[in-house]
């Protein structure tokens, strides 16, 4: 092989690597939203469990993040607002990377 078609095999690796990375993030980022929401709403440990892979198969409905905010947001009412959910996507998802750097 010469190196342009190395160079080619190795940017597509990379891509491949960090499209699993960022979907494998999603995931873990729904599940710890959802574990999260499941206290707000005082569910116990098994119902949280049940309640956070929902909110994690919410996410399939469509691309983006905006699935989810509906089922969290609608699930809440009035427990938690636009902004404290958002804030808590946002701080969950940063969590999420930091789990995966740390199994890797």
């Amino acid at each position: 092989m010469n190196t342009f078609t190395d160079r080619e095999h190795a940017f597509e690796a990379k891509f491949a690597h960090d499209a699993d990375m960022q979907f494998r993030a999603e995931a873990r980022r729904n599940k710890l939203l959802g574990l999260w929401a499941a206290a707000l709403l005082g569910k116990s440990d098994a119902d949280a469990a049940a309640y956070a892979a929902e909110v994690v198969k919410a996410d399939m409905d469509e691309p983006g993040e905006e699935d989810v905010y509906r089922k969290v947001s609608g699930d809440l009412g009035d427990k938690a607002d636009e902004i404290t959910i958002r804030t808590q996507m946002a701080t969950l998802m940063a969590e999420a990377k930091s789990q995966l750097l740390n199994e890797v």
